[in-house]
């Protein structure tokens, strides 16, 4: 997933040098192989490792143009600078560790529209942390996508009921619906701090060192829990640099790069054909078709984020 590097970006519409849309087309469909991707290294891997090592990857990838072309900027970073940046990886550790880990619980339906929930509770904490009024139709958004968010969230509950023990002990789907709802909170607070870090930083040292300092903790999260960074299939390493290139670099990139030439509203409601897209993918190579309490209610949701989005306020 990838909210928090798009939504604080200027609009500068401008003459593009290849259509836009495929552009935007391409970051989709490469965010969207993100559930899969992890469904299938979580095979062998530890959700924390996996995580570990895609951010870990996609900062080591940045590093040739992190170090030659902005070098200046990244050592001349200011202490205050400086400090947003660890505050933004440390929260995008928090999303990454939280999310992946939700797919070994829930279906990727559900972790996936829980998740995008993100700009909601953007906009919900908005007036706390940037004085931001929250227009109606904001308010109405975040109703109907709350609404969405608890028939994809309690749905799995009511259709696998288990006792409070049982519950406790197998983690079933609504624990992992609860830590894909950690992940987007965890965004959310990445893209407040990411709002204000961006005014002075171009976008490749600021997702540089983001990037880096959330791979710092993720790794040593991985250690503190005593987890092997080695030892996996050729396979499963596959999986997860697959996972560097192609959601996290590819796919956020061309989120970026199309900000420079349609205006944000297009790319935020275009971002709404994620989960859809990773539904399609999770049905057709895992065999995990969404039910209908997950369609339905992730319908309401996608509907209710649109309706945030279009807010004048």
């Amino acid at each position: 997933m990838g909210w928090g590097k798009f939504v604080f970006l200027p609009e500068m519409i401008k003459k593009a040098p290849v259509p836009p849309l495929l552009v935007l087309f391409v970051g989709v469909f490469a965010v969207s192989t993100a559930s899969v991707l992890i469904r299938f290294a979580q095979q062998e891997a530890p959700s924390l490792v996996i995580a570990a090592l895609r951010l870990t990857l996609a900062a080591f990838l940045l590093l040739p143009l992190a170090l030659t072309k902005y070098k200046n900027d990244i050592f001349c970073l200011q202490a205050k600078q400086l400090g947003a940046l660890i505050l933004s990886g440390s929260l995008l550790c928090v999303h990454f560790a939280s999310w992946i880990t939700s797919l070994e619980y829930t279906s990727v339906a559900s972790s996936v529209v829980l998740v995008t929930t993100t700009p909601l509770w953007v906009a919900l904490l908005s007036p706390l942390v940037l004085r931001e009024r929250l227009t109606k139709t904001v308010w109405f958004g975040l109703f109907v996508t709350l609404l969405g968010g608890s028939i994809v969230g309690g749905g799995g509950a009511l259709f696998n009921s288990v006792s409070l023990p049982q519950f406790l002990q197998r983690g079933n789907t609504l624990y992992g619906n609860f830590l894909a709802l950690v992940g987007a909170w965890a965004m959310a607070g990445y893209v407040l701090v990411g709002r204000r870090a961006r005014v002075s930083l171009s976008l490749i040292p600021y997702i540089f060192v983001t990037y880096g300092t959330a791979a710092v903790f993720l790794l040593l999260l991985v250690g503190i829990n005593r987890l092997p960074l080695y030892g996996y299939s050729s396979a499963t390493y596959l999986w997860m640099a697959l996972l560097a290139v192609g959601p996290q670099l590819i796919g956020h990139t061309a989120y970026n790069w199309s900000l420079g030439y349609v205006r944000a509203a297009l790319v935020s409601v275009t971002l709404l054909a994620e989960p859809i897209g990773a539904m399609i993918m999770a049905a057709i190579v895992l065999a995990e078709p969404p039910m209908l309490f997950e369609i339905a209610g992730s319908a309401i949701v996608l509907a209710g984020i649109y309706i945030t989005t279009q807010s004048k306020g």
